[in-house]
């Protein structure tokens, strides 16, 4: 009897690990390292070990034998288990046990839901720097069961895991750097403001792609629960009210900030939009992933002068007022037509004078095709000689030799002609010898 496909991929991690880096798969010597296998290993010979392991997409649901896992991961740093099977915190914490060192662990994608990480088994990741749990639905107390055991604990990913609200806690991971919570169902600032208490030295909070609608704090407030923020994402989010971003700058540290695609900024031009936010937020000198110059700065502030200055007194926003004080009131930028230019010339063949209307960013050649229409005349059989009236009999006719040539290049104006000369043909006879 065949067995189930499933089971043919529940399997463990000794074993994925033994088939993937046996020493049939990798050339000796290619920058590896080489490990004995322990007695009794499934593996008889040897493996090529890296300190960065990738066991994603694996069916790995089980961890194997704990000897086996320690001799082999000794010095392992780096762990991907992602895209596995894994469902049962006391696999992982086998693994992960036996990797000493380990730094980095990525457990996306393994169905983490409605299993519970028991504290007194925490402090096996209590090592762990970076540690990502994308898509696995992890509960709000499993996560703050590993934060309050991993100490050292810097990064954190928690995407597409179905949040809608924030569960507080008593205690705080004071070394928590990142926050990545993107792709929820984060919807009310009052959810966001549990994040400054959980983790207060968050230097990065990173919310794109939820539903916030507001950023709704006193600044004493936001002082007080984000000290050290130096960087908010806020793309994708409900943002509808030039208040929200100004609270920003309300955060003491903010550099960086992204803003795309919130409701506030839909009317606007993409220039206006950079400028307008860039005016608003004078600490950032990061904005949407691009550097800010002192001169773009200058630029979008006196841009959001100019902006506002014909809107009623009680319409005006604060940072308005604080930028007049800054340049004054500024004159209104001088209107510059780009539309083409056009303008009106004689064009003269033999006795036979027609007034045109001349696009001045044509080129030369363009108006030979012109007038090879209007005069049927062959292109290549005609040669053109512009005369400025006013200047005519002191400079004379000038020939329009450049057929690449922009019309405009030559300064035509209002009244001016074309002339238009068919090109003669050479002969040579034995009556001419």
């Amino acid at each position: 009897m065949e067995s189930s496909s499933d089971e043919e991929e529940a399997r463990t991690f000794v074993q994925v690990l033994s088939e993937k880096y046996n020493p049939e798969n990798f050339p000796y010597g290619q920058g590896v390292m080489v490990l004995s296998s322990p007695p009794g290993s499934p593996v008889k010979d040897r493996l090529f070990l890296p300190s960065r392991l990738v066991l994603n997409h694996s069916g790995i649901t089980k961890a194997g034998d704990r000897s086996d896992i320690a001799a082999f991961c000794a010095h392992v740093v780096e762990l991907d288990l992602s895209h596995n099977q894994l469902n049962d915190w006391v696999e992982i914490c086998t693994i992960v046990s036996n990797a000493p060192h380990l730094d980095f662990l990525n457990l996306s994608m393994n169905p983490l839901n409605g299993t519970e990480l028991e504290p007194s088994m925490a402090d096996v990741f209590s090592r762990v720097r970076q540690l990502v749990l994308i898509n696995t639905h992890v509960s709000w107390d499993t996560v703050h069961t590993l934060t309050q055991q991993t100490k050292e604990l810097e990064e954190l990913f928690l995407c597409l895991n179905g949040y809608h609200t924030v569960s507080d806690s008593q205690t705080s991971c004071p070394s928590l750097r990142l926050l990545q919570i993107t792709e929820n169902q984060l919807r009310e600032w009052a959810e966001v403001r549990k994040f400054g208490r959980l983790y207060p030295s968050l230097s990065t909070l990173v919310l794109a792609n939820n539903s916030l609608d507001s950023v709704c704090d006193t600044q004493e407030t936001l002082q007080r629960l984000f000290p050290n923020l130096r960087s908010i994402n806020l793309n994708n989010s409900g943002l509808s009210k030039w208040e929200d971003i100004e609270r920003l700058n309300f955060l003491p540290k903010l550099e960086e900030v992204k803003a795309k695609g919130i409701p506030l900024l839909q009317p606007y031009t993409t220039h206006e939009r950079r400028s307008l936010l860039l005016a608003q937020l004078p600490s950032v000198v990061v904005l949407n992933g691009g550097a800010v110059s002192d001169g773009e700065r200058e630029d979008a502030e006196r841009f959001f002068i100019r902006y506002y200055q014909d809107c009623p007194e009680q319409e005006l926003p604060q940072r308005y007022h604080i930028l007049v004080s800054k340049y004054g009131h500024l004159e209104p930028l001088a209107e510059v037509d780009l539309s083409p230019r056009s303008t009106m010339v004689d064009v003269r063949c033999g006795e036979r004078v027609e007034a045109i209307s001349l696009r001045l960013e044509q080129t030369v050649g363009d108006l030979k095709k012109h007038l090879k229409t209007l005069l049927q005349l062959p292109t290549n059989g005609i040669r053109l000689f512009y005369i400025q009236r006013e200047m005519c009999s002191v400079l004379g006719p000038e020939e329009l030799k450049c057929g690449s040539r922009a019309l405009h290049s030559y300064s035509i104006r209002d009244g001016d002609e074309i002339l238009v000369v068919p090109k003669v043909k050479s002969r040579c006879s034995s009556s001419d010898l």
